[in-house]
């Protein structure tokens, strides 16, 4: 790093402390303006904010690893998540601005019971703090190590106090406005080093020609590791209804939108820019392999970084990098700060005011930040491996809660005995393959009974189907079994035919625009894949 690129990189610190103090001194008035930033934001910033809380560190490590030993398959979750955004957009968002819901848990407790909220709220802390916080802390820190040459006990504690400080005292108005300058950062930095490193070998069609032509396929075999296509195709999808649909650090953006229309907008808009991930961070990888053939896959994109940048460029790419890591530092600071406040201590101290809420806010975000400090001796303990087994989990709880969530939805007679009764089974199912993968990997003796080794050796995308059918089984069951909805439960739905019902429609302009992701989407899914063009060989 040169003394331009240490320039660059201080230049983006001072523009999110800008943006973070400008956007946030209107944030401490009431809880609505500190948790949902008024409820007044416009679609441009609901989608950079979308984008750049789902993109963190470990994307650009991930991606372009992936890309490297993989290729493209890897863009399959990034282009499902074009089409589960409109889902957010189109189905659940109506549902969510129409009760004027805080969190998530509150919104299970409207349409099932108060249990269904304890029980999801609880199970989204204990999952932010021991794995987005921890997995977070852990990408950005390795980087940082590895390109600037930080320890990573410097490089941790320096992001976890610079993304806390703007997170505590300006609230999602802050989180969102950081996020919007960040997210062209990252942009630009991917752009610039897909340039460079597909202009080194000779272009995209050197890129296509310089390794083998499976690279460029999507659609790979039913048993394929890491991306069998069944498992593409109707599993990737319900871990992506529960990221972009039901979990707070996400929908918590389209909470604060000026009205549905934006938040819809804001949402189609996001699925766009999740077309880009594939070119500027899996394509540099797939470069990657053909100049540095003997490089980790975890350690291409600095490598990339460190060997094709000119001065000034790295710093760009790197302050890219800390963009990506710190918009989702705070987005899960501050969503978990809103269901600590929301769903716990604004439901046992019911007499507190707004300016305690505001201030519980901001106290909990701090607690948030020191979870996130006394974590680190362990994140230098564990390995990689172990960052992936912590990530699993979230793909083992998920599954129930989208079920729960969609069904919810689609369906009346769906009622709070089934839903916690589906949520807590598919929880014990879920932990069950967790634990008993583990063992399976280790060679334990007790995983060796056949169903149960099966059951820990199948692809997590799969898993992921089976406790989604044994979920909606549980929960239609058990509601059909016990008393209906009660007309309050029953509430979050609109009268056909009613103002309400009539506004939750898509305006024409984003059904188009809808509609021409979608049409995009399924071009590039024909164009990869050995079926149709014939563009991949």
């Amino acid at each position: 790093m040169t003394n331009i690129d240490i320039a660059v990189l201080a230049t983006y610190f001072v523009g999110v402390a800008g943006i973070g103090i400008w956007s946030g001194k209107r944030s401490l008035d009431s809880s609505q303006s500190y948790f949902l930033s008024s409820r007044s934001v416009g679609w441009l910033a609901i989608g950079t904010s979308l984008f750049a809380s789902n993109i963190s560190a470990e994307h650009f490590i991930g991606l372009a690893g992936s890309g490297s030993s993989a290729g493209l398959a890897v863009a399959q979750y990034e282009w499902l998540a074009c089409f589960i955004l409109l889902l957010l957009g189109g189905l659940f968002v109506p549902f969510y601005m129409r009760t004027g819901v805080f969190t998530m848990p509150e919104f299970l407790e409207k349409r099932y019971n108060a249990h269904c909220r304890t029980y999801l709220a609880g199970i989204s802390l204990i999952a932010y703090i021991f794995t987005k916080i921890s997995v977070s802390l852990w990408a950005g820190a390795l980087v940082l190590q590895t390109v600037l040459g930080w320890d990573m006990w410097t490089g941790a504690i320096i992001l976890v106090v610079a993304t806390g400080a703007y997170t505590v005292f300006g609230g999602l108005r802050a989180v969102i406005y950081t996020e919007l300058f960040q997210a062209f950062i990252l942009i630009a930095g991917g752009i610039f080093l897909t340039v460079a490193a597909v202009s080194k070998v000779g272009g995209v069609s050197a890129v296509m020609d310089g390794v083998d032509g499976e690279f460029f396929n999507l659609w790979k075999s039913i048993d394929h590791p890491d991306f069998p296509w069944t498992g593409i195709l109707f599993g990737a999808p319900i871990l992506g209804v529960w990221y972009w649909c039901t979990d707070q650090m996400i929908v918590q953006r389209t909470l604060a939108a000026k009205s549905l229309k934006h938040a819809q907008a804001g949402t189609i808009f996001a699925g766009f820019l999740k077309l880009l991930p594939v070119f500027i961070l899996v394509l540099p990888g797939v470069a990657g392999r053909i100049l540095y053939p003997e490089t980790a896959s975890n350690d291409m994109y600095a490598t990339l970084v460190n060997n094709l940048l000119p001065a000034g460029v790295k710093g760009l790419v790197v302050a890219a990098l800390l963009a990506a890591l710190m918009s989702s530092l705070a987005s899960v600071f501050n969503s978990s700060s809103t269901l600590v406040v929301m769903d716990f201590y604004k439901k046992f101290r019911t007499s507190a005011g707004e300016k305690e809420l505001v201030r519980a806010g901001q106290v909990s975000t701090l607690l948030l930040v020191g979870a996130g400090l006394a974590w680190l001796p362990f994140v230098g303990m564990m390995s990689d491996q172990v960052f992936l087994y912590l990530q699993a989990v979230q793909a083992y709880i998920s599954p129930p809660i989208a079920a729960v969530f969609l069904v919810g939805l689609l369906w009346r007679r769906a009622n709070g005995a089934g839903a916690l009764t589906a949520m807590l089974v598919g929880f014990g199912l879920g932990a069950l393959r967790f634990v008993a993968e583990m063992g399976f990997k280790a060679e334990a003796s007790w995983v060796t009974w056949p169903p149960l080794a099966w059951y820990a050796s199948i692809n997590f995308l799969h898993v992921a189907i089976l406790l989604f059918v044994v979920s909606i089984v549980l929960l239609v069951v058990v509601s059909l079994l016990t008393s209906p909805p009660t007309e309050r439960n029953l509430g979050v739905f609109a009268a056909r035919g009613s103002a309400a019902a009539i506004e939750s429609r898509m305006s024409g302009t984003n059904l188009a625009l809808g509609v021409l992701l979608v049409v995009i989407v399924l071009a590039h899914w024909a164009y990869f894949s050995p079926w149709f063009f014939g563009g991949t060989n």
